[in-house]
């Protein structure tokens, strides 16, 4: 059975500036693994190899070091030697003194110190180096002397904080499999931390992926990269097609409007779930032979196979006008009044269940006094409204008869039909002023909401949402004029790896099988 040798406990870490960096983290590492703490800058991971090596201390928690709590251990006396990015060689040292610098600190006999730093230089395939200055060195012996200097001690565990991030690509690759092999040779704990996914495939028994303090999985390289957890995991371990789908029931998902063979189960009936599918999974077939058909949109060369993007399904869209004014507040200077509004539109089906609140906001209308910018009521709404098209004058006053008037233009229904993806969407022109554009801070959201906007299946009436809002003008230096916006639902692009050429526009079939479809609950990240 194999032994527990590090235990992190519930440990929890924040800095001066109260931001919490390590939210309860519980890992379990044993003898001889080779295990990666993955993830992007500021995820925790470095700190929580620091608070191993015994550089920091956490706030919570418990380290237990083959079953012993070693947090009140100074770092010189753990069993750990950590090697780092910037290896801290001594440059007024040769090679072999730099190696045998923790065997002198602990005077170990002259003799017992070179017969280990000489298995070190042979571990490290510099045994001709032993004389040479470290400065005289390139970046990868480099990096080899540091490990051979932290190995020398024998420690029961090996850190290792992004030692090849100073690499170029190819020495990189190279010292991937030479840092395996090592740690297979001296058969000891390596823990190594890098934001390099495929440092972390190549290398690891077993990977730990981290986000915000917090850990997403634990897995073997194969496990984390065929069966993520979440589309975080998905999507940070090389590239996925995530797709959102229902589990109609155990092995069978629906997504596109198909249902699909799966081998996954254990779902609720009509969960929705993700659906991934990675890009090496996807066949490119004719047409007619495909589960999926597309177009292809564009085609990337790779120097090993062609990256290519199928688009299968293009969202419905809708465009509106957005009429941009800069008009200013009228102000009643004898009642300290200042009141806006907007013109705006309205569906003639929406006429016959106007009231005067709905008026009110569709106009965006306001009332205030300037001194304390409190909101004073809106006491009459005054409209000829018809339903039939056409501008109508609405006229809104304060109880101090300050008062503004615009413009309702009723048009018939503003709506987008595709009954290729059943559904339908809707959306209307509207007016907004500059500081409103300027002042937004969700303006996606500002526009479907000014605009109305909403889609629905064709099929069962249900929402659809509208995943893409797309304009052409800076939102901080908008002028007053007439912008287009679009409102769409969800298309679908699938990421294929093929070594066969498609062209652009080419008509395609897309096909994969049941094993080729992983399925993950839904997370919000």
């Amino acid at each position: 059975m194999e032994k527990k040798l590090i235990q992190f406990k519930n440990i929890v870490k924040s800095f001066e500036d109260g931001k919490i960096v390590l939210k309860g983290i519980n890992l379990d590492i044993y003898e001889n693994e080779f295990v990666t703490l993955l993830g992007p800058s500021g995820c925790g991971k470095t700190t929580l190899l620091r608070i191993l090596g015994g550089f920091l201390s956490q706030d919570q928690g418990q380290l237990l070091f083959d079953g012993e709590e070693i947090s009140n251990i100074p770092p010189y006396k753990r069993e750990i030697n950590t090697v780092f990015q910037k290896y801290a060689l001594f440059p007024h040292m040769n090679v072999y003194d730099n190696i045998a610098f923790g065997l002198k600190l602990k005077k170990e006999p002259k003799d017992i110190i070179e017969q280990k730093v000489k298995r070190m230089l042979k571990l490290v395939n510099l045994e001709d180096y032993a004389n040479r200055s470290v400065t005289a060195l390139s970046g990868g012996q480099q990096q080899r002397i540091a490990i051979a200097r932290a190995l020398v001690n024998e420690p029961s565990v090996l850190l290792l904080d992004e030692p090849l991030g100073a690499l170029d690509l190819k020495l990189r690759k190279e010292m991937q499999q030479e840092l395996k092999k090592i740690q297979q040779e001296v058969g000891i704990t390596f823990i190594y931390v890098t934001h390099d996914q495929e440092e972390a495939l190549t290398m690891s028994d077993k990977i730990v992926v981290m986000k915000d303090g917090e850990i997403q999985q634990i897995g073997t390289p194969t496990d984390i990269y065929n069966e993520p957890v979440n589309a975080y995991v998905a999507n940070f371990i090389g590239e996925s097609n995530i797709i959102e789908g229902v589990m109609v029931d155990d092995y069978k998902v629906a997504f596109e409007g198909k249902k699909f063979a799966c081998v996954d189960y254990g779902f609720d009936k009509n969960e929705v779930v993700d659906v991934v599918i990675r890009p090496e999974d996807l066949d490119i077939v004719p047409p007619g032979e495909g589960k999926l058909k597309g177009v292809v949109k564009s085609v990337l060369f790779k120097g090993v196979h062609y990256e290519t993007m199928v688009e299968t399904k293009v969202g419905t869209e809708i465009t509106v006008k957005m009429q941009v004014s800069d008009d200013r507040p009228v102000y009643n200077e004898s009642a300290n009044e200042k009141m806006s509004a907007n013109d705006f539109y309205l569906d003639m089906n929406d006429v016959d269940e106007l009231d005067d609140a709905t008026i009110i906001a569709r106009a965006d209308a306001q009332a205030w006094n300037p001194d304390e910018d409190e909101l004073i009521s809106i006491k009459e709404v005054q409209h000829n409204i018809q339903k039939a098209n056409g501008t109508y004058p609405v006229k809104f006053s304060t109880a101090a008869g300050t008062s503004v008037t615009v413009n309702m233009i009723v048009k018939d229904e503003n709506s987008v039909t595709s009954e290729e993806n059943e559904e339908e969407i809707f959306a209307v022109n509207f007016y907004k002023k500059v500081d409103e554009i300027q002042e937004s801070i969700a303006l996606d959201t500002d526009l479907k909401t000014w605009a109305n906007a909403s889609a629905w299946s064709l099929e069962d009436s249900t929402a659809v949402e509208i995943t893409d809002v797309k304009y052409q003008f800076d939102p901080e230096k908008i002028t007053p004029g007439t912008y287009d916006v679009t409102f769409a639902t969800k298309g679908y692009q699938y990421k294929i790896d093929t070594t066969d050429k498609y062209e652009v526009d080419d008509v395609v079939g897309l096909m994969f099988q049941p094993e080729d479809i992983h399925i993950m609950s839904k997370s919000e990240f």
